[in-house]
């Protein structure tokens, strides 16, 4: 048996799995998974959830015009959820952008409740869960930006 005969078979489980190898691929799936899931988010964002305020939608401007908050707070959330959506696909970015979206969810969340009678309180609270996965996945992400933004200061 040589060395490397050695090494390989110290690397497997009892069933002949290679260890490292299924830990990676699965590594991977995950990665892939996550990833498709922020582009999936973002075009949600950016198409479904920001367009609509952007362009002043009808039925964007009447719910707005019903929390008092009229065009400017209209195209204000819209621009965030379209800077969010963005962001989501910026590496460095990702962790904030998800944990920012999460803020607005709250927000809306509550003014769903408050001003709308719950009518669709559960979709800001599903889209929270994805949200908080990718904050949390991307976490290593913010020692990153936090860097950069050292070194700008």
């Amino acid at each position: 048996m040589t060395e490397t005969t050695a090494t390989v078979t110290a690397d497997r489980t009892p069933a002949g799995v290679v260890i490292a190898e299924s830990a990676t691929a699965r590594g991977r799936r995950a990665r892939v998974a996550l990833r498709a899931l922020q582009v999936l988010l973002a075009l949600f964002y950016a198409i479904a959830s920001a367009l609509p305020k952007l362009i002043g939608h009808e039925s964007a401007a009447e719910s707005f015009e019903r929390l008092g908050w009229g065009s400017p707070g209209m195209y204000t959330i819209g621009a965030l959820e379209l800077a969010g959506a963005i962001a989501l696909l910026i590496p460095v970015l990702q962790s904030v952008a998800a944990m920012a979206l999460s803020a607005l969810m709250v927000g809306a969340f509550i003014v769903q409740i408050a001003v709308f009678d719950g009518q669709y309180a559960a979709t800001p609270l599903i889209l929270i869960v994805p949200l908080i996965l990718i904050a949390w996945a991307r976490r290593r992400h913010n020692a990153d930006l936090l860097r950069l933004l050292r070194r700008r200061a």
